[in-house]
């Protein structure tokens, strides 16, 4: 493996730029490895998982080499150990990114005054810009300082493709950075003020080739007097022809975003990815409209809090690339309480009809035989399904014993067996599905020389010790990879 070509180590190293823990392993093995490993890790240095950049001092006097003598007096931390001799690598010439809240963090270490950091903030970013010939990533939530005013900024933010912000920024500030700025391919928008912010709408206006969108709401503020959401949705509608990924997450504000996300749903025509969470309501004549939208290149569909009417009429215009459809499924039994039988038959009918590739799957239906029996018909068609979220609902039974919930898991059992394509790796369900010790272990049985099975439950009954011998004797035997249960809902939903 130490002997490993360059070219070869480079390529493997790129596959853990985001694993910190094994990319710095690499570093210690020899000097090959560690002039190959640098220069990756340090691409986006800020986004490590697992690091605390507020107690990483080292950070900080790597940071102070590149700073002048006058401006390092500004470090009133005695604890501070300032490198006495030169860096092996020169870092932040392979540095491709600027993420503001760890900056700041690393900074404040040398100094509890404001002055202070504000003044080695503003010295670290105009080194930056001299040093990083290729800015890629920019994160500047909370940022206090106009990066767009240094005399290399023109050159440096050009090449910026990946923007993080939030609504607090003044809009002057993004009309600074529109002039610079102008082919962001992926651009994130925490929304922390209901006010709109103009800047932002000039920003997105002034784009090229935006292809990955995501706003999130994060204020839970009072009835708004003015749309939030308008303009800046208004203008994202002249990207539909770049835009591939759109992701966005509302808080409920009076009714106000019902009206965007059934502009979004019906102008968006090439998105691959459409991810929603947030709670709307179309009327017939606009789910009529959207029955006209055509979505040719779907693959991924997310949408939360809607009804299973909505996903049915995007899946049945989708162009057959669909591999994921998830949804939350208590969410979605609660805003189709009362139609949910002729919806969720509907919906598994339009998903064997329309989605022949699809791989992840969630799905709610009813007790009754004929949502069974079309559930088979959906797994003898969906050959390459990988995984399922399986929830029933017993809304229109008058009586539920556990016999029949019983009944029911044991019919679900036989369905799989009998139908459920050889991809199938994952079954996700709730505790509305119960099994017997004796129809689970026939499943398994029966599973066997299949690919190995996980199963993830909210049901605490698997946890009993007959049902733990059996499931660890499976497992043993390769016939269970893993079995989870007595999870809470949100760690059995799919999550993005």
């Amino acid at each position: 493996m130490s002997k490993l070509n360059r070219d070869v180590l480079s390529l493997i190293f790129e596959e853990l730029q985001e694993d910190s823990k094994s990319l710095f392993s690499c570093l210690m093995v020899n000097r090959l490895w560690c002039e190959i490993g640098v220069p990756i890790l340090w691409k986006n240095p800020w986004c490590y998982n697992g690091i605390n950049y507020s107690s990483k001092s080292t950070l900080l006097g790597i940071i102070s080499c590149y700073l002048f003598d006058d401006i390092k007096k500004l470090i009133t931390n005695q604890v501070i150990q300032l490198p006495s001799n030169s860096l092996l690598f020169d870092y932040f010439s392979f540095c491709k990114s600027i993420n503001v809240n760890v900056i700041s963090s690393i900074i404040s270490i040398g100094s509890p005054l404001f002055y202070n950091q504000f003044v080695l903030q503003q010295e670290f970013y105009n080194f930056i810009m001299k040093k990083c010939l290729e800015l890629r990533y920019l994160d500047i939530r909370s940022i206090k300082h106009q990066i767009f005013y240094f005399p290399e900024a023109k050159a440096r933010l050009e090449s910026i493709c990946e923007l993080k912000c939030d609504t607090s920024i003044d809009s002057s500030y993004f009309y600074g950075l529109s002039q610079l700025c102008q082919y962001i391919q992926k651009l994130i928008i925490i929304n922390i003020d209901p006010k709109p912010n103009h800047g932002i709408v000039k920003l997105v206006e002034v784009q090229k080739n935006l292809k990955h969108f995501e706003w999130k709401d994060v204020f839970y503020g009072d009835y708004l007097t003015e749309d939030p959401y308008k303009k800046i949705f208004l203008t994202l509608e002249k990207k539909v022809d770049n835009l591939e990924y759109l992701k966005v997450f509302f808080l409920y504000v009076d009714g106000i975003e019902n009206k965007t996300l059934q502009r979004i749903l019906a102008k968006f025509y090439k998105l691959r990815i459409l991810i929603s969470d947030g709670f709307f309501f179309f009327t017939k004549e606009q789910l009529e409209q959207l029955k006209k939208q055509v979505y040719h290149d779907l693959e991924i569909l997310n949408i939360e809090w809607n009804s299973l009417n909505v996903i049915s009429c995007i899946v049945e215009n989708s162009g057959e690339h669909l591999k994921k459809i998830l949804f939350r499924p208590y969410d979605t039994i609660e805003f189709d309480y009362y139609n949910l039988y002729e919806n969720s038959l509907n919906y598994i009918r339009k998903i064997y009809e329309n989605c022949p590739s699809i791989e992840y799957l969630a799905i709610v239906f009813s007790s009754s035989k004929e949502h069974f029996t079309e559930f088979e018909k959906l797994l003898k068609v969906c050959r390459n399904l990988k995984s399922l979220l399986l929830t029933i609902c017993y809304i229109y039974e008058e009586e539920i014993t556990s016999e029949k919930i019983v009944e029911n898991g044991e019919e679900l059992l036989k369905v799989l067996i009998n139908s459920a394509p050889n991809n199938l790796k994952e079954i996700r369900f709730y505790n509305d599905f119960k099994f017997s010790l004796e129809s689970l272990e026939e499943f398994l049985e029966k599973w066997r020389g299949r690919s190995a099975l996980s199963i993830l439950t909210s049901d605490s009954i698997y946890e009993r010790e007959n049902y733990k011998e059996l499931i660890n004797k499976y497992k043993n035997e390769g016939v269970i990879k893993d079995f989870k249960c007595s999870l809470q809902i949100d760690e059995i939903d799919y999550r993005f």
